[in-house]
């Protein structure tokens, strides 16, 4: 039988097979826009079929619960053309501290706050739970009501692997979606005190006072590493 006496006798099951399979496309695309599928680029990471990468501390904390050189400008500690570069950050979420690294070396911490529920992983979409582990800043811009926004990579594959754990082990429902738009940022207008007195109130996200998402914003980029340990 001939290829043309073939597609001429089972077009319509071709043409079925075709719709089905770009209906399941759309909803996949769908799903995992909304946070409830891991997006298809990410798959072979998630499941580790390219190799699962050791999660390590790969941060020295500064010794004790002060903040470092919190009274000094970051231009007064670095030196340097290719600062962002070389810049990493590490935020202890139970020390409400961020200290910025460069070169792997701790130069000035922060007081930062976060969610309604500071303790634990985030694990799914509205626990108000800030992610921990490896994560880097994918894009950086002003925000209007914020100071400004350093988007992080949640969900990343890690978050993913997490994520599909808990369901598994009966923490959170199926139906419930991942979430996302985890940023580090500054505070609403005249604020600052909800930073001084270590309140929570955000939906996950990190916070600084203005003046110093600021100055980190300076010397960071996209990719940068951000490590969040409890």
């Amino acid at each position: 039988m001939s290829w043309k006496s073939f597609y001429k006798n089972n077009q319509r099951n071709i043409f079925g097979i075709a719709l089905l399979g770009a209906s399941f496309a759309t909803l996949y695309f769908l799903l995992a826009r909304q946070g409830f599928m891991v997006p298809f680029t990410s798959i072979p990471e998630v499941l580790c079929l390219t190799g699962c990468p050791s999660q390590q501390i790969l941060h020295v904390p500064p010794t004790g619960k002060e903040l470092l050189n919190y009274n000094k400008s970051l231009s007064q500690l670095i030196n340097s053309a290719n600062v962002k570069e070389k810049t990493s950050i590490l935020i202890e979420k139970s020390k409400y501290r961020l200290t910025v690294y460069y070169n792997q070396k701790p130069l000035k911490s922060y007081p930062v706050v976060f969610g309604g529920t500071p303790t634990g992983d985030k694990l799914q979409q509205g626990d108000n739970r800030t992610p921990e582990g490896i994560l880097r800043i994918k894009d950086l811009y002003p925000h209007p009501q914020w100071s400004k926004f350093l988007w992080l990579d949640y969900p990343n594959p890690q978050s993913w692997r997490k994520h599909f754990q808990a369901k598994t082990q009966g923490k959170i429902a199926w139906y419930q979606p991942i979430g996302g738009e985890v940023g580090i940022h500054g505070v609403p207008q005249g604020a600052d005190n909800m930073i001084d007195d270590r309140t929570n109130w955000t939906l996950g996200c990190p916070s600084l006072k203005n003046k110093d998402v600021e100055e980190l914003y300076q010397v960071v980029q996209k990719g940068t590493l951000v490590e969040i340990v409890p």
